[in-house]
């Protein structure tokens, strides 16, 4: 058995590993959508879209009549949730929340909180189908990068306020994100030249064996050594013609 200092240890470490999985809450809200302006729009669509369902299913059994009896609950179940959704984006992801009660309310609710990373998302779409278009709701999609995921895999949201404007603040923060990465990557290109100038000092010092350039130059330099004595010769000559003419 161990003693009480060892306990200690993997307590506080089991403590700050814990820590550091915690997601942070005090992240930063860069925009916050809206649902309680959409509230009797939406509750009327899904009620709508209830009844049809219902009438269509009337003859089976009797499930649509079923079903036309559970409007009144239907309808209640629809308000707590729509007033439960947040959709917010922040500076690294895309977070949405809902607290749902389940068919029957008195066996509790179900919440759902999905984040969304910004590095996966290809792009967010409005969507607005016929039946939505009669009561003015609209459904946000956010695409996820990737062509081998199924469309399944999307996250969908129906009832958002203003939908055009939380997609504009989602693809500002794209394009901001994809700025600043460019940026780095162009700050690093242009410190690899400076490298490379300081790199060649180095070796002229460092390396024992000539490489292609230093060949080069001590030929340059051979060239220049010749040339120099040609003038010099050059310059005896003509001054030993003058005297010969003196």
């Amino acid at each position: 058995m161990g003693t009480k200092e060892e306990v200690v240890e993997i307590e506080t470490l089991e403590k700050s590993l814990l820590q550091e999985n915690e997601p942070d809450h005090d992240e930063a809200v860069l925009y916050a959508a809206s649902f309680r302006e959409m509230e009797n729009n939406f509750v009327k669509y899904q009620t709508v879209q209830w009844l049809l369902y219902s009438l269509l299913l009337l003859l089976a059994w009797g499930i649509g009549l079923l079903m036309l009896i559970y409007v009144p609950l239907r309808r209640f179940i629809l308000r707590k949730d729509i007033r439960s959704r947040t959709l917010y984006l922040t500076p690294n992801a895309i977070v949405y929340k809902v607290t749902r009660p389940v068919p029957f309310p008195c066996f509790g609710v179900l919440k759902k909180e999905k984040h969304v990373l910004l590095h996966s998302v290809a792009d967010v779409v409005v969507e607005q189908g016929y039946l939505q278009s009669l009561f003015g709701v609209y459904s946000l999609r956010i695409e996820n990068v990737g062509v081998r995921r199924p469309p399944s895999d999307d996250v969908k949201i129906q009832g958002v306020a203003n939908p055009n404007a939380f997609r504009k603040a989602v693809m500002m923060r794209l394009s901001n994100m994809r700025n600043e990465i460019f940026s780095r990557q162009a700050s690093t290109l242009e410190d690899v030249p400076h490298n490379l100038m300081m790199s060649p000092s180095k070796s002229l010092k460092h390396d024992s064996t000539p490489s292609g350039e230093q060949l080069l130059m001590q030929k340059l330099d051979e060239v220049g050594s010749s040339v120099k004595r040609l003038q010099s010769l050059f310059e005896e000559q003509q001054s030993q013609t003058t005297e010969s003419i003196d």
